[in-house]
């Protein structure tokens, strides 16, 4: 792609890939201008999201960004916590993170997915204003959404490889995968027959 159609796409808005009740819903930082060229999240081609969804047992096979509306079958989806695109995430400032982190967290209580995995746990402290969190499950709930903090999947992000970060997104897949917890409602008991 020309570097004059990914300036172009700076600012855009790239639609969300959601459903309510999902399993786990996914929320990046904000689009890159690759994703905002293409519509398609994750879509830089150094960006690590795909190959560890599926590394860490998420996706049957290694999706390509443009399947995203596949997830939707899975239980996944993606959002983001600040809408526009920009070329680096250090574009964005904290005023912009936590009106995303308000706004996330409106979109959760409607669409009440049991996990939010935000991935990038800098995102996450300034969003929610919770500066000493750290990488996995935190205490903090929306409603009956139980939160992730994972590693961010931009190739820009060193400290982890994408085995690394597959154990970490496995260890939420296991977790998402099992009963539901102390803030998952429960289905109510199905109503006993009457008897004659």
């Amino acid at each position: 792609m020309k570097p004059e159609e990914l300036e172009a796409a700076r600012d855009r808005i790239v639609p969300d890939v959601v459903a309510e009740g999902l399993n786990v819903l996914f929320c990046g930082i904000n689009p890159g201008l690759m994703t905002a060229a293409t519509g398609h999240h994750f879509a830089r081609p150094g960006n690590r999201f795909w190959p560890v969804l599926h590394l860490s047992g998420f996706t049957p096979r290694r999706f390509a960004p443009s399947e995203q509306d596949g997830l939707l079958a899975l239980g996944l989806g993606i959002t983001n916590v600040v809408a526009r695109a920009s070329a680096r995430a250090d574009e964005l400032t904290a005023d912009e993170y936590r009106e995303g982190g308000r706004i996330l967290t409106a979109k959760v209580e409607t669409l009440k997915p049991r996990w939010l995995a935000v991935v990038g746990v800098t995102a996450y402290r300034t969003a929610f204003r919770e500066p000493k969190a750290r990488i996995g499950p935190q205490t903090r709930t929306i409603g009956s959404t139980r939160i992730w903090a994972l590693p961010n999947p931009s190739g820009l992000n060193a400290h982890w490889t994408a085995a690394t970060m597959a154990e970490e997104y496995g260890r939420l897949r296991e977790a998402a995968q099992t009963a539901p917890g102390p803030h998952t409602p429960t289905r109510p008991p199905s109503p006993r027959p009457r008897t004659p």
